[in-house]
């Protein structure tokens, strides 16, 4: 497994990295086996996974749970990145959500502790349905140097981000507190951060952290079209508004552009004799600007295909051919990465 240095925390991790929000199971994923966590997890760390990604809002705490569960023993070979939730960030309340996340993860540091949505009424709204709290959030300033006391604690090592623009990483930036990572959304049909966020987090070394890269599935080849999705899955700005269960964005997707792809994606795989998630998984490792990138595997079978994207060299011909197939959908979507709101009312920017 290649190892890549995260931003500039000094910290190697692995090319891929391990999503845990299937952990401990819930209702947007289903019912998760102990056993098969504690069985992944181990596979994963033998084969050079280190890097596992939760957050506290993952099945209500219980994805935190199930990971310190399986990393017993093995904490040390594990770099952790956990994530606040937006409503969770004034001071006293910070402190209490992440000493919670510290006692179901069993340990005592968390390796990357990141605000998971950037500070805005909108971000806070996603979270929690306190009106004062929406209308009124904490002040940048005054989160980070909550996160600086914890760091200086040694509760947390390393501050880090999630879909943040680059004007919310400027100030962040601003408040002086050094974020060492960025977790954004990309994969073939989601590549909005190729414009901005990109070249910026590479001037700024702040490392970026790849999630989603089989979109909830769409890539996976499961699918021959995107009518197949659950309407659960059909939630972001990629489908018609009218498809997804509890769809916010109000836009029309695109749909046609994504089917197209998906067909010359499947076809891709079909010639080079390999399958449509070691396809998409080797092109998103394949950008050395993105330190590692997550997925989600819920058993060894799963995790041993993950690795293989992971290890597969894509040449640059089948690179470029993925991006031209994939550019109409970029176009199409244009270039926010928020996937789930209007780009008119983003919580990125």
């Amino acid at each position: 497994m290649k190892k890549r240095t995260l931003g500039s925390s000094g910290l190697e991790v692995g090319v891929l990295g391990m999503g845990c929000w299937q952990y401990g199971g819930g209702s947007y994923w289903g019912e998760q086996n102990q056993q098969d966590v504690d069985a992944v997890v181990h596979r994963a760390l033998d084969m050079g996974v280190n890097y596992f990604d939760t957050a506290e809002v993952y099945n209500d705490g219980a994805s935190e749970l199930s990971l310190g569960i399986s990393l017993k023993g093995r904490r040390h070979e594990a770099i952790i990145g956990s994530k606040i939730s937006t409503s969770n960030t004034q001071s006293s309340v910070l402190r209490q959500h992440c000493e919670a996340s510290l006692k179901r993860l069993q340990t005592d540091y968390i390796d990357i502790y990141m605000l998971h949505w950037p500070i805005s009424p909108l971000s806070v709204k996603h979270f929690t349905q306190d009106e004062a709290l929406i209308a009124n959030p904490p002040q940048v300033q005054e989160v980070f140097e909550s996160l600086r006391e914890l760091q200086k604690e040694g509760k947390i090592r390393h501050i880090g981000i999630s879909n943040h623009g680059v004007q919310q990483m400027k100030e962040v930036q601003a408040t002086g507190v050094e974020v060492v990572a960025n977790e954004m959304a990309y994969n073939l049909l989601s590549r909005a951060i190729e414009e901005s966020v990109l070249p910026y987090c590479i001037e700024s070394r702040i490392g970026v952290i790849g999630y989603m890269p089989l979109l909830q599935g769409l890539l996976t080849g499961k699918y021959a079209r995107i009518d197949e999705l659950r309407p659960m899955q059909a939630r972001s700005r990629h489908f018609h508004h009218s498809r997804g269960e509890g769809t916010r964005h109000g836009e029309e997707g695109a749909e046609a552009e994504i089917n197209q792809a998906l067909g010359d994606i499947r076809k891709l795989a079909d010639e080079l004799g390999t399958h449509p998630i070691v396809l998409s998984l080797a092109w998103a490792v394949a950008n050395e600007a993105v330190c590692t990138t997550i997925v989600g595997s819920r058993n060894i079978a799963q995790l041993d295909l993950n690795v293989q994207g992971a290890t597969y060299e894509l040449t640059s011909g089948a690179i470029d051919r993925l991006n031209e197939i994939t550019q109409p959908v970029w176009e199409k979507l244009g270039s926010n990465p928020d996937y789930y709101e209007s780009r008119l009312n983003s919580r990125i920017y």
